[in-house]
């Protein structure tokens, strides 16, 4: 679920290594003819759908799940804050960007999707699907649109029950096969991440390292908490994620409970607006945390948004963590 830092709300009108199994000119091919409806367990709730015809999708951790799956042909397009323009350029899908519609630069809206003439939509709950904001499986499905909720974010739909991030994108990308017909494809995609999380885990040290996640925030930092994709980047690479135990996506925390956490890392989220140097600048000088492993080593590492948000990426987030752990001995 891709998450909106409460200062990036006061100034914006919206939210916030390649893969060896795809690349961004892969083609969706069906195994087979697709049937004309399947049932998906999403969030809990039992959804029927026909095979789309004309899908969007909002955010990063939607995108590129489809194009992952070679979907990328199949969009009528998507829709992208042009915050996360830099985590576009960066992608191994970026040519799949380039050529599918934008149909949006801002939030996802009910009125993006009715004028795209939309019959399926994709997106997380929260700053995409939203009561507040009025676009909601419900609204839509009043408008016999059908749509697909992000597994990572049903812990905040109605409080369904949640998968660990790393689950839950093994399951987006299995649901999406399915409603694709593209299964084969999606078995693939998901045993070679399952592969590589494997291998890395295989590795895993005795003593995981304490690690921070600091997207934001300076009278309180904005972190990742259990449901939020970095806890799964930072297990995966054998490390443990100081506030994993927050039973929230992300949220805000106090510098004191950092600081007694004493991290020995500190992953930096790079939009690629700010320099990350600045933010670990802001850390270092940060009286709480002056004296724990991760500023007095200088242990920081730099994650891209795209490595951060739910999808495929968080993979290769994590072996690059990994990599950075074990060349400072952790």
């Amino acid at each position: 679920m891709t998450r909106i830092p409460r200062r990036r709300l006061l100034v914006a009108t919206a939210v916030l290594g390649a893969l060896s199994t795809a690349c961004g000119a892969t083609v969706a091919t069906s195994d087979a003819p697709a049937a004309a409806t399947v049932t998906i367990d999403t969030c809990g709730e039992q959804q029927t759908y026909p095979t789309p015809q004309r899908p969007v999708a909002y955010d990063v951790s939607a995108i590129e799940k489809m194009f992952s799956l070679g979907l990328a042909d199949r969009m009528r397009g998507y829709v992208m804050n042009t915050l996360f323009d830099p985590a576009m350029a960066q992608s191994p899908w970026a040519a799949d960007y380039a050529k599918v519609p934008r149909l949006g630069t801002a939030r996802i809206s009910k009125e993006i999707v009715v004028d795209a003439k939309a019959d399926w939509v994709m997106s997380y709950w929260g700053g995409g699907f939203s009561e507040d904001r009025g676009i909601t499986p419900k609204s839509l499905g009043a408008l016999g649109i059908h749509s697909y909720v992000q597994v990572e974010s049903c812990f905040g739909y109605g409080d369904r029950k949640a998968l660990p991030p790393l689950e839950a994108v093994y399951t987006d990308l299995t649901n999406l096969g399915r409603i694709f017909g593209v299964q084969a494809k999606a078995t693939e995609v998901v045993d070679d991440l399952k592969s590589r999380v494997d291998k890395l885990r295989a590795g895993k040290p005795s003593e995981p390292a304490r690690v921070f996640v600091y997207d934001s925030g300076t009278d309180q930092p904005y972190t990742a908490g259990k449901h939020a994709s970095p806890t799964g980047v930072i297990e995966a690479a054998g490390a443990r994620n100081v506030l994993g135990d927050l039973d929230n996506g992300w949220t805000t925390v106090g510098w004191e409970t950092v600081a007694a956490a004493n991290p020995e890392v500190v992953v930096i989220i790079d939009y690629g607006d700010e320099p990350s140097a600045d933010k670990a600048a802001f850390i270092k000088a940060h009286p709480a945390l002056r004296g724990t492993p991760a500023v007095t080593q200088d242990h920081f590492f730099v994650l891209n948004y795209g490595e951060a948000v739910s999808g495929p990426r968080n993979v290769t987030g994590a072996e690059k963590l990994a990599t950075y752990l074990r060349s400072i001995g952790r």
